[in-house]
């Protein structure tokens, strides 16, 4: 029997209010797109699945749902090796102008992480977690 629903994730769709000013960020973070300038959606690869950006207003209204305009509830995370590339990652998003919301440092779980927010809202956690394996890939095995 195959099950209805696998357990995993392909894609996610981050709703942005300009799409040439996220795709810049995302970019300035060294993230690859094959879109073209004028292409109303950008994919990047990120390990086993695709993130894309696109107009929140599309996104809303493809989804079927109501834009409340606030924070959707959710947080990314992209886990590294060590330390110190929570404080590297968090350093290049601020340069390619996120906003840090949590400096790094030490967690309660036992781990080190800090949160930058990109220019539509969206938070992304940037954790060393020592009790997961990261491979070479970037994926996690808990």
């Amino acid at each position: 029997m195959i099950a209805a629903v696998e357990q995993r994730l392909s894609l996610v769709t981050l709703g942005v209010a300009d799409l040439a000013v996220a795709r810049r960020f995302y970019e300035a973070l060294d993230w690859k797109t094959g879109a073209a300038p004028a292409d109303d959606v950008a994919f990047f690869q990120s390990g086993g699945m695709i993130v894309a950006l696109w107009s929140r207003a599309s996104l809303a209204e493809d989804s079927g749902v109501e834009d409340s305009g606030g924070w959707g509830g959710v947080t990314f995370a992209h886990n590294v090796r060590a330390p110190a590339e929570v404080d590297a990652v968090i350093e290049e998003a601020r340069a390619a102008g996120a906003t840090i919301a949590r400096e790094p440092g030490e967690t309660f779980w036992g781990g080190y992480s800090g949160v930058f927010v990109d220019p539509d809202g969206h938070p992304w956690e940037v954790a060393h977690n020592p009790h997961w394996t990261l491979a070479d890939d970037g994926s996690i095995t808990l």
